[in-house]
Order: C-alpha cells, then sequence, then structure tokens
C-alpha cells in the first residue's frame, strides 16, 4: 500500500468520537459566522425552503455542484452541523487535511466506495451531524444538471435514510466586492427512503431541475 493509499484509508475511516462538540463548534465559527458574512455581504445570499429541513438526522444532504464554495456554503445556511465527503486527493496537503478534518469531511475514493467509508457514512447517523455529498461528484456547468452517479442513493439505501435535495445558483463565479454577486439555495422536500436507488435518482433529479430551473442532460452511452 503506498503512502497515498494509506493517508486515503485513514482519512475515510472515522470513528463516532470524530463528530465532537469542537469540531461542531469550528464548523460553526468558520461556516455560520465567517462564511455567512461573505455571503451576505458579497453574494446577498438568498435562502428559501428552511422549513423543508427534517428535525431528525435520517437524511441525506445531496446539493447540485457548482463550485467550491457550495460545502461551506450549504453549512452555514443549515441547522446541524454537516460531514460532507471530499475527494482523496484534497488530503494529500497537509494543511487541508488539518482544514478538512476540522470541518468534519472525510475522504472517498470517487473511483470506488471503500468499506471505511460506508461505515464512516453509518457511524455519521449515530450522530447529531448530517452526512452530505454531492451526487455529482465534480464542479458543473452552470444550466446542466449532468454526472450523476447513483453513489448517494446507494448511501441512502444502505443507511435506510431519505435524500433532501439542494439546488444552488450562482456560486460558479467568485466575486469579491460588495454586493457583487447573487446566490440562491432552495432547500426541496424530503425524498422519501426507498430500497429502488434508481427512482431515488431519478426523483432527485426532477427535484434539482425544479429547484434550480437547469435542465439534466445524460451522458452520452
Amino acid at each position: 500500500m503506498t503512502k497515498k493509499e494509506k493517508i486515503c484509508k485513514k482519512q475515510a475511516a472515522r470513528e463516532q468520537k470524530f463528530f465532537n462538540k469542537w469540531r461542531r463548534i469550528f464548523q460553526f465559527i468558520i461556516t455560520h459566522i465567517g462564511y455567512m458574512i461573505r455571503l451576505k455581504l458579497v453574494y446577498r445570499i438568498e435562502v428559501h425552503g428552511k422549513e423543508n429541513i427534517p428535525r431528525d438526522n435520517a437524511y441525506i444532504v445531496a446539493p447540485n455542484h457548482l463550485s467550491t464554495l457550495d460545502p461551506p456554503m450549504v453549512a452555514a445556511v443549515w441547522n446541524r452541523p454537516l460531514a460532507f465527503m471530499a475527494k482523496k486527493e484534497l488530503f494529500e496537503n497537509p494543511f487541508l487535511r488539518w482544514w478538512l478534518n476540522w470541518l468534519g469531511a472525510f475522504a472517498v475514493d470517487r473511483e470506488k466506495l471503500s468499506v471505511a467509508t460506508i461505515r464512516t457514512v453509518l457511524t455519521i447517523k449515530k450522530t447529531d451531524w448530517i452526512f452530505g455529498i454531492f451526487p455529482q461528484g465534480t464542479r458543473q456547468e452552470p444550466g446542466i444538471i449532468s454526472n450523476v452517479t447513483k453513489g448517494f442513493a446507494s448511501l441512502a439505501k444502505t443507511t435506510k435514510c431519505g435524500i433532501v435535495p439542494v439546488g444552488i445558483i450562482g456560486t460558479e463565479v467568485a466575486k469579491y466586492l460588495p454586493f457583487s454577486g447573487k446566490i440562491v439555495v432552495r432547500i426541496g422536500e424530503l425524498i422519501p427512503y426507498s430500497e429502488n436507488v434508481e427512482e431515488m435518482v431519478e426523483k432527485w433529479i426532477e427535484s434539482i431541475q425544479e429547484l434550480t430551473g437547469f435542465k439534466y442532460e445524460a451522458l452520452a452511452v
């Protein structure tokens, strides 16, 4: 096993004690205070549908993906701490590894879900944190919904969780001047847990289209 593989394996496995109050406080300070100041001052953020957030943690947060700003932004508008998957390559950088660790993130191999990653997702459900994942895997162009993988729905099935779709508009271009940007976040209604993975994927796509106005484009075979 190479050094990079060892790092990925270690950063994919999280025990219940990892999701403690100190990381919760750190995430709150960084996202709800630090990022939210920028989101309000620069991006004039609008959030709709917070009434759709379930009161328990038997669900997965699943936004569309436009920018590196998306994970902390979604965490900033949520009412509970979020534990997002992050591609394993990010954890190879010592500073990013420290930063992501303290924000409650964990590593994933986008080519293949490891047993450690699946166990971590199951562990999160035992805490007061919520598991977050971007079904598109990587950032996509605005206006379309593409590259949707089934992994998020498979994890929902494994954990017996519903899926809360989150539509994001306007994060694809970095802005710095006050009131120079515009972000809209729309939280959709819970997609109930189902044994049918394909059905949950289709419902997520339908919901994100409705929340964002983007159009779905299936990958060419």
